[in-house]
């Protein structure tokens, strides 16, 4: 029993499946390397990410040769980029958006087209590395201290900055001016955003720069954007969903034309391909 299991034990692990575009293997070697480029939760997903992308690199490679495309950049690696290049100029056709094709979709989403809200913050950082539990401990208990002398005295904050922050904005009181939306870090926007104007934040807000004591000076909401404003922005978003889904058209006729043994095309669900 022991030695079977020890056989078992030892035995190689199960060997993938060849991968081949028409004939052509793209080796382990080639899927272990694109796979570096292709982070994921699991091995199994980067290795089919890192695979998808190879079999369209092929797809795409093959029928530039077949095309004649690769004689006017010569052979080899260096010169697959510009023949899959030109390949793609040739074959994609996406006409421009027209105007009224903007104003169409700007009247349907007219809610995404809004300037954004803007929050008048300051803060006060106690410097702590986030693996240092014993430095983001003393952050925390020095930012409650903090918090409560500023419930008890507000107009203190600047001076409070002054004396704690460890950030250059201390010699502003603290003042981080206006910010948007994406500006700052999620754990911190997270809080300043549930503030009301002139209201302190009640608990330490601990980021990987530290730990903050936060205050929302004022707030000022978003509008609604007029179509010219936004017209230049909505052609670059329809063009490039129309080259997306002439791409994806396109390499799914590739891919029913060619022989591919080892990965499943249909199930495809790259940026690449969508």
């Amino acid at each position: 029993m022991m030695e079977a299991r020890e056989q078992v034990r030892n035995a190689p692990a199960a060997m993938e499946m060849p991968v081949r575009v028409d004939g052509v293997e793209i080796s382990e070697a080639e899927i272990a390397r694109e796979m570096q480029l292709h982070p994921a939760p699991s091995r199994d997903e980067a290795r089919r990410l890192a695979t998808e992308a190879l079999v369209i690199r092929a797809l795409l490679l093959q029928e530039a040769h077949r095309q004649g495309l690769h004689m006017q950049f010569g052979d080899g690696d260096q010169a697959d980029d510009p023949a899959i290049a030109q390949l793609i100029e040739k074959e994609i056709r996406c006409p421009e958006p027209d105007a009224e094709s903007c104003r169409r979709y700007f009247d349907n989403n007219r809610g995404q087209f809004r300037s954004p809200d803007l929050y008048d913050a300051r803060h006060i950082l106690l410097a702590s590395p986030p693996d240092d539990d014993e430095a983001r401990a003393a952050g925390k208990s020095v930012a409650q201290e903090i918090i409560a002398a500023l419930r008890a005295e507000p107009d203190r904050f600047a001076e409070m900055a002054a004396v704690h922050s460890a950030c250059p904005s201390r010699a502003d009181g603290g003042s981080l001016g206006w910010v948007a939306r994406g500006e700052t870090v999620s754990e911190f926007e997270t809080y300043l955003f549930s503030l009301l104007p002139g209201e302190l934040c009640q608990v330490p807000i601990e980021t990987r720069y530290g730990v903050h004591v936060i205050k929302l000076d004022g707030k000022t909401t978003g509008e609604a954007l007029e179509f010219e404003d936004c017209q230049q922005e909505i052609a670059e978003f329809l063009q490039a969903r129309s080259f997306q889904t002439a791409i994806r058209q396109y390499l799914m006729l590739l891919a029913g034309q060619a022989v591919i043994d080892g990965f499943d095309m249909k199930a495809a669900h790259s940026p690449l391909v969508q």
